[in-house]
């Protein structure tokens, strides 16, 4: 499984866990069973389980969302449901259909996780009242991650943006000949932002609008936290490098170098962080 990070909302006095991976969000079914049965959360989702307009709707999601979906064992299970007899597990609904809208996890802080479309229709069954509960808390956890993602990228940009005023000032002090006009002086500084595009993100400004006409703005616009701030530190190295009065060739592979370095140390380390989470 991914890397992934847990977090937990209270739902009218229930602790739910959010367990966010890749791309998408989900959410403990066994926590969201506590708020009906808090000593028998498991027999309330194999209760859920065996109802057929539930077998109905996990395979219509997976059918929508999941290539590796097995709609002949799913079959199995849709002709069975309803029966005195039937019953299943979430461990038994993953393995037998390669489910992906299912997560069961064993061990003391394991439990039964779901996506977040599955979780609100078993919410629902449980009470109405504590499916809109569950999604105003849910929103609300979101909502704060966004604000606070939004927050840390601004700020990175800031950073970024101060650095390089620092580099300009070297490259104006160190590679623009004081007679040269304006115009040429933006060639000079423009060579130079490509510079550090180039040892950050492998391509030039030019390069990135080609590839991508339907977007606005800068490829800057569109970096990720970690590469803003590795942005950051090697336009004050590059000013360095510039006093030093190093070849444009040598400061484009020493900035390339440590961009590469300094990527690594800080996805693997978010990497890590949600792990832990």
């Amino acid at each position: 499984m991914s890397p992934s990070r847990k977090r937990s909302i209270d739902v009218k006095g229930t602790a739910v866990s959010v367990l966010s991976q890749a791309s998408d969000d989900y959410i403990s079914l066994t926590d969201i069973a506590k708020h009906k049965e808090p000593d028998r959360s498991d027999l309330v989702i194999q209760n859920w389980m065996r109802n057929r307009n539930t077998i109905e709707f996990l395979g219509v999601w997976e059918r929508l969302n999941n290539t590796h979906f097995k709609p002949l064992e799913f079959e199995g299970f849709r002709n069975r449901a309803g029966l005195n007899s039937f019953v299943l597990t979430p461990r038994q609904w993953i393995d037998t259909t390669h489910a992906s809208g299912l997560i069961s996890r064993a061990g003391r802080y394991g439990g039964t996780y779901a996506h977040r479309d599955i979780a609100f229709e078993f919410a629902s069954w449980i009470s109405v009242e504590f499916k809109l509960y569950l999604i105003k808390e849910f929103q609300r956890l979101k909502d704060d991650e966004n604000r606070r993602l939004s927050l840390a990228w601004n700020l990175n940009r800031t950073l970024s943006r101060l650095n390089y005023r620092i580099h300009t000032d070297a490259v104006k002090a160190h590679l623009i000949p004081a007679t040269v006009t304006t115009a040429q002086a933006a060639v000079v500084y423009a060579n130079e932002a490509d510079l550090l595009n180039v040892a950050l993100f492998g391509q030039t400004a030019k390069q990135w609008r080609d590839s991508n006409p339907k977007l606005e703005g800068t490829m800057r616009d569109y970096a990720t936290i970690e590469q803003l701030l590795v942005l950051a530190n090697i336009e004050g190295m590059n000013a360095e490098l510039i006093h030093m009065q190093l070849s444009q060739g040598e400061r484009l592979k020493r900035l390339n170098e440590i961009a590469i370095r300094q990527m690594l140390v800080l996805t693997s380390t978010s990497a890590l962080k949600r792990l832990k989470g």
